[in-house]
């Protein structure tokens, strides 16, 4: 399925993160806001679901930052892609940094959902769903792949006018945090209908958080604002009996 024509992927997104894979680790680069997010969500994930000794998936994994992370707390991670040159550079950094219990695949979400379903502990799918032309056919992927009584955890951007204001004009065209282009705002996507999404996938909505950026300070927090950035903790339900 990952060769398809019909892989839910946008060729253009796959190719405007391949062109920067080589700049993923490096700190000072256009993945510097994910480096710097990545202990907030990395430690409300497993303050959630303790991430050690669990199986987890990390989809849309880019260069392997939350994987890499989820991995060094004790999971056994796979993380996917279709961006070949971000897995490439996932792989090097896992081999260079030592980093055990770690593997990557170039598969669809879709596919991968095919072949091993409810067979992780934990599934994260974070900063993509904004970035495929079906984030609804992900979000079902994401729940056929997570175990009864797993959890699958979601980040994204808001679409309305703040969100368009600060992720968009403030982060991209304003401070430069992010290259040119990097979010389209007609891809953006408003709480109300991830929450749906995650209904009709059979995904129970547990908790949800926002995350706030100070520019002044540099500086990120996790608050109940969920005006812009925000994330879902959700959880497949048990099987009757069980």
């Amino acid at each position: 399925m990952s060769s398809s024509n019909n892989v839910n992927a946008d060729p253009a997104e796959l190719a405007k993160f391949s062109e920067l894979a080589h700049r993923w680790w490096d700190m000072e680069s256009e993945f510097r806001p994910l480096h710097e997010i990545n202990p907030l969500r990395l430690e409300w994930i497993d303050g959630m679901a303790p991430l050690a000794g669990q199986r987890a998936l990390d989809v849309g994994c880019g260069g392997g930052i939350l994987a890499d992370s989820m991995a060094r707390k004790g999971a056994q991670v796979l993380g996917i892609d279709l961006a070949d040159k971000a897995l490439k550079v996932a792989q090097l950094h896992a081999l260079e940094a030592g980093t055990q219990n770690i593997k990557y695949r170039h598969v669809a979400v879709e596919a991968l959902a095919a072949e091993q379903p409810a067979s992780f502990d934990v599934v994260t799918c974070m900063e993509m769903l904004e970035h495929v032309p079906e984030p609804a056919s992900v979000v079902k992927a994401c729940a056929e792949l997570v175990k009864p009584g797993g959890w699958v955890f979601f980040s994204t951007i808001h679409r309305n006018f703040k969100s368009f204001l600060f992720a968009i004009v403030g982060a991209e065209y304003v401070l430069g945090m992010l290259p040119k282009g990097t979010h389209e705002y007609r891809k953006l996507i408003r709480p109300s209908e991830l929450a749906s999404y995650c209904r009709a996938a059979g995904l129970d909505l547990r908790h949800t958080r926002g995350m706030e950026y100070n520019p002044l300070t540099r500086r990120y927090w996790l608050s109940d604002n969920t005006s812009v950035n925000y994330m879902f903790a959700t959880q497949r339900p048990q099987a009757v009996g069980a």
